[in-house]
């Protein structure tokens, strides 16, 4: 038995011994997998244990500031405050595609632009 294989041993006889592993909350359930496809196969565990520890990679800090951005766009009654909003999720989408190779794959992004845009421009029109 080797060192890691001897230590490892060591650590689940001390969790078995000191908790109880018999908690029906994961009884006969599979374990939650991280949705990690996107992911290339040779970045998967480094990102695991950033991820474990706090650290997530700069893509997706910017896709949940984009996600930020859209949910308060969608729910922001002030017509000045979503434009304003639009062109900072606009110039954030726009960073992005600048670091990458190719564009930042939202398809939906482009929809849900016009359909902001149409309803901030119907909404000025039928308050004139």
């Amino acid at each position: 038995m080797d060192c890691l294989s001897l230590i490892a041993e060591q650590k689940i006889t001390q969790a078995m011994q000191e908790k109880d592993f018999t908690s029906p909350k994961w009884k006969n359930k599979p374990l939650p997998l991280d949705d990690d496809r996107f992911v290339p196969d040779d970045l998967k565990m480094a990102y695991k244990i950033l991820k474990m520890s706090g650290y997530l990679p700069q893509e997706i800090e910017e896709r949940k500031e984009i996600k930020k951005l859209e949910d308060l766009i969608a729910c922001t009654e002030d017509e000045h405050e979503r434009l304003k909003q639009m062109k900072k999720l606009n110039v954030l989408l726009m960073k992005m595609d600048e670091k990458r190779d190719r564009p930042v794959n939202l398809p939906s992004q482009s929809d849900y632009y016009r359909k902001v845009v149409e309803r901030v421009t119907l909404r000025s029109k039928s308050r004139k």
